[in-house]
């Protein structure tokens, strides 16, 4: 069988090639375990200049973690605490996050095709975000009973305006255009151009690679803008999804009676009600953190006490295992999800804190 993640250095740069093609290089932990510890030895190499990442086939960068097998190990599961790949899924990619946030070198992920949730986690932290024309960027989070995590609490409460919140409840993934121009890109290159990119920036010489030598390279492969439809929208959403509560947000939106509005009621309608909720006050509490740090390890407490609910295993059966689209959610309305019991999401646990070395 082949690797599930592929490592190489050349020249200078090494190169991690996410490759689980066929499930839309979905990260299991055997790949965040590699990755971890790869991109820890590259960080002490004095010879590894820059850092390149990007998924292999032509339909994905990378569609997020693999939540089935999360899922499945919490079924079997009967102790008191979390299952170990609960506990260990988590983690690590949160460590991983951090460490891609905090490089002190060049990292440059070429985000072509599907990048959702944890592919996210693996692009948006890096100093230079390569988008094309294909592709297509989100957080479904909400849809699976769970919230935005790897890292969203800290880089969705910092785009325009409200923008943030509104993609964290809805999970409405944006395109090339909305990506470059809310900042989850920091440049646009056509599809066909990536792999020629990827040769001039291992050609370059060591010794010269730096922050500015990449982005004089990327800034002659960019391209236009196009359509920003999300963008177009920001007086409606910053209007609608500055409440503070996800009930005046929805009757913002019943008040707005346009296309937009209710296009917004749809996407909530069949989302957790508690993950509404959660994520709202994790986007609320991240906009004040001071740093990266302190919301992943608000993160990994609310990774835990999703693990222990109803709606995360639920929501990944509704979604992606019997894929009926018809969650049972508990509970069912947003009434009955009480706000002690989102204070909860964000106590520590007993077993676990995320802690940073």
């Amino acid at each position: 069988m082949e690797a599930e993640v592929l490592f190489n250095v050349e020249n200078g740069v090494g190169i991690i090639t996410l490759n689980r093609p066929k499930t839309l290089n979905a990260l299991t932990m055997n790949m965040i375990e590699k990755m971890r510890k790869t991109f820890t030895n590259w960080m002490a190499d004095d010879d590894i200049k820059a850092v390149i990442i990007k998924g292999a086939g032509d339909r994905a960068f990378c569609a997020g973690g693999d939540v089935r097998a999360v899922r499945q190990a919490i079924i079997d599961y009967q102790g008191v605490e979390n299952p170990k790949l609960a506990q260990d899924f988590f983690y690590e990619e949160y460590i991983l996050n951090h460490q891609i946030h905090n490089s002190k070198k060049p990292y440059i992920a070429l985000i072509d095709r599907v990048c959702m949730g944890g592919g996210v986690g693996l692009s948006v932290h890096g100093s230079f975000r390569i988008a094309t024309e294909r592709t297509l960027v989100g957080m479904p989070e909400t849809t699976i009973g769970l919230f935005p995590d790897v890292g969203g609490a800290w880089f969705l409460p910092r785009l325009p305006g409200e923008m943030g919140t509104y993609l964290a409840l809805t999970g409405q993934p944006v395109h090339a255009g909305d990506c470059f121009s809310l900042g989850i890109a920091t440049h646009l290159v056509a599809s066909s151009s990536l792999d020629e990119l990827e040769e001039n920036i291992v050609r370059l010489e060591p010794q010269k690679i730096s922050f500015k030598t990449i982005d004089d390279l990327l800034k002659k492969y960019s391209i236009a803008v196009g359509e920003t439809p999300i963008i177009d929208l920001r007086p409606q959403i910053d209007s609608c999804f500055a409440a503070d509560s996800i009930e005046q947000i929805i009757e913002n939106l019943k008040k707005q009676d346009t296309e937009f509005g209710r296009q917004s009621l749809g996407s909530l309608e069949n989302k957790s009600p508690t993950s509404l909720k959660v994520t709202l006050e994790q986007i609320r509490r991240g906009a004040k953190a001071k740093d990266f740090g302190e919301t992943m390890t608000m993160e990994y407490r609310m990774s835990q006490h999703f693990a222990k609910g109803k709606d995360f295993p639920e929501g990944v059966r509704a979604l992606l295992v019997d894929k009926d689209h018809q969650p049972n959610w508990t509970p069912k309305l947003l009434s009955d999800v009480s706000d002690q019991e989102v204070m909860n999401y964000f106590k520590p646990v007993a077993w676990r804190d995320l802690k940073f070395f």
